[in-house]
């Protein structure tokens, strides 16, 4: 431990960012049908031993009187937590690594997503080689942003626009696919083609099994970036809907698994079943560590005050924005604004009327009164909030976002 960083801050920050790439990676790995890929995902999980270890040291060398012990056992809740997330992250690994099995529609359904996971090679030669990220400006370009590198045995996740790619390393990239053709043929790699949904006899019933999995692996991703954002904010509201999505969830997997035994019974191939139960069961467990972070919200427990330092220093930040009438947003699609690529923010949910729309797809229009709630980069927050029509000003207690109004923008 002595050799390791021991700020706690930056060591949660880490461990955030560390799990929420492990569950990216490990269903890159699925679609792509990647064991290379699942393998990089174990070897994340070492590192994020490593974090887990020295956090929980760090939290009890810090409890020096027993008024400490409420703060830090919060912050104990959130790294269990977050060590779980990861685990659940090995575990749909696995799924390419033990050759447990996948449905085909599945793969499909998943690269066909809105936003989805990439890993690159750079070549020498290539236009990415020797060039620093910010020379490429890929979030606007290709609306993929790099969410870390490997280069040989080294892990670099504090990735900044001033960092330089050189032959040989990995890009690990989240974003719209539509940029993938672009973004290989920068970094001199092969052409990919995306899976093809296949046909058969029971390509029905499958289609609506695999629905329910696609939005259980929604959901749940929605529900840990809605419980770090009900941290930071220290939002009762944003907890009781993590609670809700967590119930759903529940729910959700005891459907799948009705289908699968009655799908077993049907002449399905068991190797794919067993697939969608791993799955679902990995979706599951992260909307049930989601509610543990909310639980300290819904008790109103002590909160250690660097948990919402740490969750917004964080490469992802989530914010929760008011959309002003006249702005840039108001009455306009999704599909439109292509927030994605520029700030780079992924809407994790619109509130309207009191009621949260989860996942919203491209056709669904933004309004006036509207709240979005978006994760993405810190460099971007600026930008979405003029979009939604406020300008940021200084923090009032470094998790509290202060808006001032623009002037109506245009039309």
């Amino acid at each position: 431990m002595e050799d390791r960083p021991r700020n706690l801050r930056e060591m949660l920050a880490e461990a955030k960012d560390t799990s929420e790439l492990m569950v990216d990676m490990a269903y890159a790995a699925l679609y792509f049908g990647d064991p290379d890929m699942a393998d990089e995902v174990s070897e994340l999980e070492e590192r994020m031993s490593d974090l887990v270890h020295d956090m929980r040291a760090v939290c009890i060398l810090a409890v020096r009187h027993p008024r400490d012990a409420d703060g830090m056992s919060s912050v104990l809740q959130v790294v269990s937590a977050i060590e779980r997330i990861a685990n659940d992250a090995v575990d749909i690994a696995r799924i390419v690594t033990h050759r447990v099995g996948i449905p085909a529609e599945l793969v499909a359904e998943l690269s066909a997503a809105e936003e989805v996971s990439h890993r690159v090679l750079v070549s020498d030669g290539s236009l990415l080689a020797h060039r620093r990220l910010c020379d490429h400006e890929m979030p606007a370009k290709v609306g993929m942003r790099v969410m870390a590198i490997r280069r040989e045995r080294e892990w670099i996740t504090q990735v900044r626009g001033d960092t330089v790619v050189v032959p040989d390393d990995v890009l690990f990239l989240r974003g719209s696919p539509d940029g993938i053709d672009e973004l290989r043929e920068l970094a001199g790699s092969p052409h990919w083609s995306p899976p093809e949904r296949p046909e058969g006899p029971h390509a029905s019933d499958l289609h609506r099994a695999v629905n329910v999995l696609v939005e259980m692996k929604d959901l749940s991703e929605v529900a840990v970036g809605l419980a770090y954002s009900s941290l930071v904010l220290r939002d009762e509201s944003l907890a009781a809907e993590v609670r809700h999505l967590e119930d759903r969830l529940d729910e959700m997997k005891d459907q799948l698994e009705e289908w699968v035994l009655s799908a077993a019974r049907g002449g399905v191939d068991h190797a794919g079943l067993r697939g969608l139960l791993h799955l679902s069961q990995a979706a599951e467990d992260l909307g049930d560590q989601a509610q543990q972070m909310v639980w300290i919200i819904e008790r109103q427990e002590q909160i250690h005050p660097i948990l919402a330092v740490a969750l917004g220093d964080s490469d992802e930040v989530v914010v929760n924005l008011p959309v002003a009438a006249g702005s840039e947003v108001d009455q306009r699609m999704l599909s439109e604004l292509r927030l994605n690529i520029e700030p780079g923010f992924t809407v994790l949910a619109i509130r309207r009327s009191g009621q949260y729309r989860y996942r919203p797809r491209g056709r669904q229009r933004v309004m006036a009164g509207d709240a979005v709630i978006a994760s993405g980069p810190d460099e971007g927050r600026d930008r979405l909030a003029e979009m939604c029509g406020w300008q940021l000003t200084d923090k009032d207690d470094e998790s509290e976002m202060l808006l001032a109004p623009l002037e109506p923008s245009p039309r």
